[in-house]
Parts: C-alpha cells; structure tokens; sequence
C-alpha cells in the first residue's frame, strides 16, 4: 500500500460506514485526522444531539450533516472566518443532499477582551438569527497561526450557548497551546471534566 493509499483507506472506511456513495473530500494538510472525525461522527451518531456547533467547516461539517441525516435529527451550525472556505462546504453539503441539516455561517474574526487580553474569533453576530443550546462542540479553529491560544476563546464565549451537558471536541489536542488551554478551560469551568485521547 503507498502513502496516498495509506491517508485515503480510514476516509473510505468511514465513508462506508455513513452510507456516502461519493468519496468523501479532504486534504491531509488541513482536514480532521480520520480517528478525530470517525469520533465525532460516532458520538453524534449515539447521542443524536439536536444542535452542534463548531468552529471552522469543511470534512467535519459534511460527516456531521450526515450524522444527523441518518439520526433523522439535528442540525450543525458552522462558523467560518474564510468567505470562499465557507462557500466551498456549501458547495459539498449541496453535492451531498445535506444542505437541509448544517448551516456554514461566514463569521469573519473580529477583536473580543478577555481577562485583559485581546483575541481574535469568529464574529457571533453570525449567530444572532440561531438560538437552542447545542448538545456538542466541535473546535477545530481559528487556525493556530492567527495567535498563541488562537482557539481558547471558543469556551468562554459560547459557554452559554452550550446545553447542561454539553460534549465539547478540541482537534489538534496534542500541541502545546492546546494542552495549555485546556487546563486554562477547566480552572475556569471546574464542573468540566477532560479526557485527552492520543488521536492522530
């Protein structure tokens, strides 16, 4: 098996399992590993949550409509800082027949204060037209490169949009900034509870 072979096969195994006829799109610089997306998609799966939100669209926004496709509930909302990313996932949840179960919102990032320090997230006026409390979190942006801790903010501003028992899902959990965030969160947040899994 060569390498292109090797970062494909996970893709279609979870392609298989969802019921998806086309291949599913991803790039291995930029989309979910396929043991993080296979996670989500499994959680979503049992648990049926009605709302999911997350930060950044693309390969898990896609994997998640169709969740809640096969759920016969739920919707995802997206928020996206990049206008043509967010266009590009609305081009495939339309290709797929799931623009009926997930939003990508353009949300460009805008300036917040927290604790005394500035940051740079998504733009919430997007939100203003969405209410419910979502059931699940998936965080998967800003990209890191935007600030140190670029995905710390999504906690303390979306906090009150989370249902009681809410399941939140950080991606690239491994890297220094996240782990540090993490921590962070759950001094803040003591009724929060964290698991780390060695995904790829």
């Amino acid at each position: 098996m060569n390498e292109n072979e090797t970062e494909v096969s996970p893709y279609l195994a979870l392609q298989e399992r969802l019921g998806l006829e086309a291949n599913l799109p991803f790039t291995p610089d930029w989309s979910a590993a396929p043991d993080f997306v296979e996670h989500i998609a499994g959680h979503c799966l049992q648990g049926k949550p009605s709302l999911i939100l997350e930060c950044s669209s693309g390969l898990t926004t896609l994997v998640l409509a169709r969740c809640c496709q096969r759920n016969g509930m739920g919707k995802v909302i997206s928020l996206e800082n990049g206008e043509e990313y967010a266009r590009a996932t609305r081009r495939q949840l339309a290709n797929f027949g799931l623009q009926a179960f997930a939003t990508v919102l353009h949300a460009p990032l805008v300036d917040y204060t927290l604790d005394g320090k500035s940051w740079q997230w998504y733009d919430l006026q997007a939100l203003q037209d969405f209410h419910g409390q979502a059931e699940m979190l998936v965080i998967d942006g800003p990209p890191g490169f935007i600030q140190a801790w670029s995905r710390y903010p999504a906690l303390p501003l979306l906090h009150e949009r989370l249902a009681p028992r809410a399941s939140l899902f950080l991606d690239d959990a491994a890297r220094d900034d996240e782990r540090a965030l993490v921590q962070r969160w759950l001094r803040q947040y003591p009724d929060f509870t964290h698991t780390y899994l060695p995904f790829e």
